[in-house]
C-alpha cells in the first residue's frame, strides 16, 4: 500500500526556465509506489526524483508541457542519426541505479561545466544526496550507463523509470570531454529504442518549455504527444498529437 509521507505546494519563487515568470511545484513524498501507479501519475503530468513525486502548480502560467514520444512511429532526424552513429562506439549497460565515487565524480564534472557555460548555481552532491535523487530504491528505477570501451571509462549516466507501458527519461549527465557524442540526445534515443523493443508505446520526455533554450530540444522528437492541462486522479488524461511545427 502506498504511504504518503508529505503533500505540499511550494510558495511561488523565481522560475528556473523563464526569467519573467514565477514557479511553484506540487510535491508528494511517497513510498511503496508500484510501477502501474507511477505510470498513471506520468500520464497526468507527474515526474519523480527518488521518493519525491512532483508536477507544476504555477498559476496562471502553463509553459511546462508534459511530453511523450510515440515509440512505434518514432523517426530519427538527420542529426539524431548522426548522434546515434557516433554512439555506436559506446558500450551501454542497463541496470538498477547505484551510487559510487565514479558516478559522483562524473556528475560533479558535468555540473561544474554547466555552472561555467550556463551560469548554473553550484550543484555539489554528497553520496547521500545522490542516493535520494537518483538511486533511491524503486521497482521502476533504471540506470543506463554509457562506457568508452577503448578508454575503459564511464562517460555518461541516464536515469530512467520503466513502467508496464512506458519508459520515462528522468535525468542525464556526462563527461564534458565527450560532448561531441551528444550524450543527452543519445540517451533519449536509447530510451525510445528500449521502449520500442519491449513493445511499450510511450517514452515520457518530461516538460517541454518552448521559450527555454535548454529545453527546446524536446520539440525535435516526433511523433510526440502533449498533455492538456493538469488532470486529477479521477479525470481521464487527454494527450494531443503534435506535428513537427508544434501545431
Amino acid at each position: 500500500m502506498v504511504r504518503l509521507i508529505q503533500h505540499l505546494v511550494e510558495a511561488p519563487r523565481a522560475c528556473s526556465y523563464l526569467s519573467n515568470e514565477t514557479a511553484s511545484l506540487e510535491h508528494r513524498i511517497m513510498l511503496d509506489v508500484e510501477p502501474a501507479m507511477l505510470e498513471a501519475m506520468l500520464s497526468r503530468g507527474w515526474r519523480r526524483f527518488g521518493p519525491d513525486y512532483f508536477r507544476p502548480a504555477c498559476n496562471p502560467c502553463e509553459a511546462c508541457v508534459p511530453t511523450r514520444i510515440i515509440t512505434a512511429e518514432f523517426v530519427l532526424t538527420r542529426s539524431q542519426r548522426r548522434a546515434r552513429s557516433r554512439a555506436d562506439k559506446l558500450r551501454i549497460e542497463v541496470g538498477p541505479p547505484r551510487v559510487d565515487e565514479e558516478r559522483l565524480a562524473l556528475y560533479h564534472a558535468w555540473h561544474k561545466n554547466r555552472e561555467i557555460a550556463r551560469e548554473w548555481a553550484s550543484g555539489e552532491l554528497s553520496g547521500r544526496d545522490y542516493f535520494y535523487q537518483f538511486s533511491f530504491p524503486h521497482p521502476s528505477a533504471r540506470e543506463i550507463a554509457y562506457y568508452d570501451e577503448e578508454a575503459e571509462k564511464l562517460i555518461a549516466i541516464g536515469i530512467s523509470d520503466e513502467t508496464p507501458n512506458a519508459w520515462s527519461a528522468i535525468y542525464c549527465f556526462y563527461d564534458p570531454a565527450y560532448a561531441r557524442f551528444s550524450p543527452g540526445l543519445v540517451n533519449v534515443i536509447t530510451n525510445v529504442a528500449i521502449a520500442r523493443a519491449q513493445g511499450k508505446p510511450h517514452m515520457y520526455l518530461g516538460y517541454r518549455v518552448s521559450d527555454c533554450p535548454s529545453l527546446r530540444y524536446k520539440s525535435d522528437f516526433h511523433p510526440q504527444e502533449v498533455l492538456v492541462g493538469r488532470p486529477g486522479e479521477d479525470e481521464q488524461p487527454q494527450w494531443v498529437r503534435q506535428n513537427p511545427s508544434g501545431e
